[in-house]
């Protein structure tokens, strides 16, 4: 059961083309947004659409794959684990943000 802790699958199209960012030490990493979408039936019976984004980071072996294969609106799924951070901006306010670490890519 351990394997299945903190473990998310999704299949979705990117929002934008990826952001590809440098480090100093020669390592990348990639950030994306990816859209999930769900519908159901409302109280008088209209089918309602609804879209839910989700901020992924890839780093390590899949950056090159991102980069060179992985476009806005591009089909894929991912596995990963949910992270959560927070940070403080120029003015002192707090921020947080919700990110799938992802660790496996698969593109349709």
């Amino acid at each position: 059961m351990n394997t299945l802790r903190n473990r998310v699958q999704l299949i979705g199209r990117l929002g934008q083309d990826p952001e590809i960012v440098s480090f100093d030490d020669g390592n990348k990493m990639a950030k994306f947004s990816l859209a999930t979408d769900d519908s159901y039936k409302d109280k008088d019976g209209n089918k309602v659409e609804r879209a839910y984004w989700h901020n992924i980071v890839v780093r390590g072996g899949l950056v090159k794959v991102v980069e060179d294969y992985v476009t806005k609106g591009k089909e894929i799924a991912i596995e990963g684990k949910l992270t959560n951070r927070s940070w403080d901006d120029k003015e002192g306010k707090k921020h947080y943000t919700t990110e799938i670490i992802c660790n496996e890519l698969l593109m349709f």
